[in-house]
């Protein structure tokens, strides 16, 4: 039986639904011209839930796994405003400004590569800007600078990774800003987090919500990597958010919940009058290791703590050595605080071999973890520890710990030497100084 040309599929089809020696022969039997058109026909190859959906929504929310396809889906919806829905200002917001460069743009699954020679847009890195042949203008934002989103206005956005965005009312100026044209709308492409933001839009009347577990995508990953997936998150509460993409309600058992953590979030601390730097450090770098904890935090005059920055790698002791030190720079902290359970003498000399200069304080981990983060969930719950933006994989930590475990959450630990330091530990400080974080 011959195969079916491209052109009389349903716009949905998707070339996994084809039987293989179907798909294989329609393949070999196109020409040059018609395979290039066939390569970049996004409504051929993706799956039904990659195509946007029906109907009159604002935010068509894409809850989905790691490797699930969430960036191409994105890509494509945006090359598709572009050419077919007379979108010409987009914006493309990211985590960070490298994510939106690296992948929303740059990326194997990013704007640049979905699109064919004739209809490339023109990147300007310097502008963070895209423009397309028939004038369309995409620029990039960053999670982490809602000032860039005041003034500009667009017909659609792309909004990556949104439960990860440091600041909330970067999510709002997006918002304010999409005004033009009759149908404005934005794509979030997101692995879902219980953030008061992602929760209020899943049941928003006019959010498309799409979720999608990564194993859905197994035709385009490595078999090796799906495997490695499965067999290290598969039945984990991390693998449920990570991989199947579940909205998580907090662990029953931790010490801290996110709605609190989020009813105590600020955008600025205030002039502080210690800071410091704490470590949780690895001393090993394989791909088994754990994270080294890097929190900078200060404590201002009223005694409350700021959680500043997540600065925690997976890195070898020098490269998490040379963080820690730059992060003790860069926040004019007093102080760096360590564990020196595991680490020992090396943290300190590899600390100073860097930077001899810096004041450093050893700590040893002489009582259980439970012990040394209860006072710390305490202050906490009084309302007087505040996170300045968001820090999804802290917090992450924070609010899947159960006490009773062995493991040894990085980030946390990190976060609870910070906050004892500076809040428990009662030590005399300098003056208060403006924080310019």
């Amino acid at each position: 039986m011959k195969p079916p040309a491209p052109e009389t599929l349903s716009p949905a089809a998707s070339i996994a639904s084809l039987p293989p020696a179907t798909r294989k022969t329609l393949l070999n039997e196109l020409s040059p011209s018609q395979s290039y058109a066939l390569l970049y026909d996004w409504s051929f190859w993706a799956r039904p839930k990659q195509l946007a959906p029906p109907g009159d929504w604002l935010y068509w929310l894409i809850l989905a796994g790691r490797g699930y396809g969430k960036t191409r889906t994105g890509s494509e919806w945006v090359r598709d405003q572009v050419q077919h829905h007379s979108a010409r200002r987009v914006a493309l917001v990211a985590r960070t400004a490298a994510d939106a460069r690296d992948t929303m743009i740059e990326g194997e699954s990013g704007i640049l590569a979905v699109c064919p020679q004739s209809q490339r847009p023109r990147y300007e890195p310097s502008k963070r800007r895209l423009t397309w042949p028939n004038g369309a203008i995409a620029t990039t934002y960053s999670g982490d600078q809602p000032d860039q989103l005041r003034g500009p206005s667009h017909h659609i956005a792309w909004a990556d990774e949104l439960a990860a965005w440091r600041y909330p009312d970067t999510w709002d100026q997006l918002l304010f800003g999409l005004r033009l044209g009759t149908r404005p709308r934005v794509c979030i492409t997101t692995t879902p987090r219980p953030t008061p933001l992602i929760k209020r839009l899943a049941r928003d009347p006019h959010t498309a919500l799409v979720t999608g577990h990564t194993r859905e995508n197994a035709a385009n990953l490595a078999p090796t990597a799906l495997a490695m997936f499965e067999e290290r998150y598969a039945g984990t509460r991390l693998g449920r958010q990570e991989l199947a993409a579940e909205i998580l309600e907090d662990n029953p058992h931790a010490l801290w919940n996110l709605d609190d953590i989020a009813a105590h979030r600020v955008d600025k601390a205030p002039p502080l009058r210690r800071i410091v730097v704490a470590i949780d450090p690895a001393v090993t770098a394989d791909e088994t290791s754990d994270e080294t904890g890097i929190i900078a935090a200060g404590i201002s005059p009223d005694d409350h703590v700021y959680i500043l920055r997540d600065h925690s790698m997976k890195a070898s002791p020098l490269r998490w050595a040379q963080e820690s030190v730059k992060a003790y720079h860069q926040h004019q902290a007093d102080t760096v605080v360590a564990e020196t359970n595991n680490g020992g003498e090396l943290v300190r000399v590899t600390l100073r071999s860097i930077d001899d200069t810096i004041a450093y304080r050893s700590v040893h981990a002489s009582r259980g973890k439970l012990i040394r983060a209860e006072p710390v969930s305490a202050l906490y719950a009084r309302g007087r520890v505040h996170h300045v933006g968001v820090f999804p994989q802290l917090e992450d930590q924070m609010t899947d710990w159960d006490p009773t475990q062995t493991t040894s959450p990085d980030r946390l630990d990190a976060m609870v030497w910070a906050v004892t330091e500076l809040a428990l530990a009662r030590r005399k400080a300098p003056p208060a100084r403006s924080y310019q974080g």
